[in-house]
């Protein structure tokens, strides 16, 4: 059980991770045709279909990730009064109630528009240029089979909580800049301030009084 969760955990982190350099294309596409449409004045006929396939593939493609790193939407406000077990036993059910039916309709859904887009090579319709967007229906599949395969893992961590008492958490592996930053801005208040303490770390005291007082 703990070893399927920590692979799908990987897995979910690898495609992540992967298409988080779509943000780039995505990026330079959009920067390519602000340079050209208002400084050249020749706008490209594709910038727009890049943008939203690299953005489609990334949120698609990142749901998995997001979810073993807990980062979607659930009603905070009451989710947190609770304890790890009951909180487990309301996912628990609601997996089974709303996501898996959810994913398994993207899924079936996604393979026949997939499967139809293969067959005629797709193009987009909102360019002149023709961009094929036939790889772009594929990913609806791709990101169903992920967060099936994620799911099963919170579905097992659910049961983990409800036996132990504890969530068993994702490593950790991004942080959020502005969380970065305001704690790095807590701490140098507390050491540079006008009001500035003593940060002691747990052990340090008591190996201090140690030195001090053999």
């Amino acid at each position: 059980m703990i070893r399927y969760i920590a692979l799908a955990d990987r897995v979910s982190a690898w495609f992540g991770k992967a298409f988080a350099w779509t943000i780039l294309v995505m990026t330079f596409g959009v920067a390519y045709e602000v340079f050209v449409r208002y400084l050249l004045n020749a706008p490209t006929s594709w910038s727009l279909d890049v943008s939203f396939i690299m953005y489609g593939a990334l949120f698609m493609m990142g749901g998995a990730y997001t979810l073993s790193r807990g980062g979607h939407v659930r009603g905070d406000f009451l989710y947190r009064l609770w304890s790890p077990r009951t909180q487990a036993k309301v996912e628990l059910v609601l997996y089974f109630l709303f996501f898996f039916p959810g994913v398994l309709a993207l899924v079936f859904a996604g393979w026949k528009y997939a499967a139809r887009s293969w067959r005629y090579m797709e193009v987009s319709v909102n360019s002149p240029a023709g961009v094929p967007i036939f790889q772009l229906k594929t990913v609806l599949v791709a990101a169903g089979i992920l967060l099936v395969i994620q799911g099963i893992a919170q579905v097992l961590r659910c049961i983990v909580c409800i036996r132990t008492g504890e969530w068993l958490r994702a490593p950790e592996d991004v942080e959020e800049t502005e969380i970065a930053l305001a704690e790095q801005a807590v701490q140098d208040v507390l050491k540079h301030g006008p009001e500035a303490i003593d940060i002691v770390r747990p052990g340090e005291r008591d190996s201090g009084r140690n030195e001090t007082n053999p």
